[in-house]
């Protein structure tokens, strides 16, 4: 199917669930990006990697220096890791970066994007830019007060509308809990992400959750984002031009720290921070770094570089960890 099909036959699809020809914002990015047969992360494309036909890097994609690092911090937050089990959740087909630490493990187990995850008694759960992955809201403020956003569906050209009511529950709490903003600010919110989260955390399992992410507070975006923080990625260029192309390219927000880290606490977990990726590389695997660097060559000191550097990955990233004890 070609990428102009792909685009129609997502657009029927939300047509075909619509009222009064108007969906809600979240809804069109959730078809994006999971519509069965459809969505960009439900079909086989090359999405991650230097590739020219691949549409965006990730910090994994350094290579084996990313799980050696990953695997001395998680050695630093639950102790001995061969009686836990490494589960990374949101692996891509053909990734490897955790090949030469899974030993030290006593399990590795992996889960694509949108799989159902199963959790050991006792583990590590790592995610690379998972939580961003997941369908977001769009919010507006106008005349005073914050609506959540839709699109209309049954004009020529998809079109951005203001909702009358927010389209759940758990949007209206948002809204509620949202303060004043300047007119004609727009926030981008992934809720969707905060209930992936309470159920990887479910079940009692203990060990170490190390969410690897970019995002921003509240308080933060409605500093500097006016105009939001979604995007779209496509064959590595960044575009604001996330109604075209659905399915075809990969369509993401700023995941909310502040809405995350609760969830966390409220689950029993402890120690729970967000560290820039530097900091809690630099806190929780300094000594693999110093190993590396003095035992590796140019390629290794290049990755430590990428993955610690305010440049490149160290600050652009953030790192969301905890622990919960048995």
């Amino acid at each position: 199917m070609d990428d102009a099909s792909r685009h129609a036959a997502i657009v029927d699809l939300l047509k075909s669930g619509s009222r009064a020809g108007v969906v809600p914002f979240v809804e069109l990015v959730r078809a994006a990006l999971y519509a069965p047969g459809l969505g960009y992360y439900v079909t086989e494309r090359a999405r991650v990697g230097r590739r020219a036909e691949a549409d965006f890097t990730t910090a994994a994609e350094v290579g084996p220096v990313f799980g050696e690092l990953v695997a001395a911090a998680a050695e630093s937050l639950v102790g001995d890791l061969s009686g836990h089990a490494l589960v990374e959740v949101g692996a891509e087909p053909g990734q490897s970066h955790f090949s030469s630490v899974a030993s030290r493990f006593g399990a590795h187990l992996t889960f694509r994007v949108g799989e159902a995850v199963a959790m050991p008694p006792r583990a590590v759960l790592v995610a690379n830019e998972l939580l961003d992955a997941q369908p977001f809201h769009r919010y507006l403020r106008t005349e005073g007060r914050w609506v959540e956003l839709g699109v209309r569906t049954d004009s020529r050209e998809l079109e951005v509308v203001p909702l009358d009511v927010p389209s759940t529950p758990a949007s209206a709490a948002f809204i509620a809990t949202l303060p004043d903003a300047e007119e004609g600010w727009i926030l981008d919110a992934p809720l969707e992400a905060e209930e992936l989260l309470r159920s990887l955390l479910e079940g009692g399992w203990c060990g170490a959750a190390v969410f690897l992410d970019y995002g921003r507070t509240v308080a933060q975006c409605l500093e500097s984002s006016p105009a939001g923080t979604a995007r779209a990625y496509r064959r590595h260029r960044m575009s604001g031009e996330i109604l075209e192309g659905l399915g075809s390219q990969d369509l993401t927000s700023h995941v909310l720290w502040d809405r995350l880290e609760p969830v966390m606490r409220a689950a029993g977990f402890s120690e729970v921070k967000v560290d820039r990726q530097e900091a809690f590389f630099v806190l929780k695997a300094g000594h693999a770094m110093e190993r590396l660097a003095a035992s590796g060559g140019p390629e290794v000191t290049g990755a430590l570089r990428a993955l610690t550097h305010p440049a490149h990955y160290g600050f652009k990233f953030q790192v969301l960890h905890g622990v919960r004890r048995a």
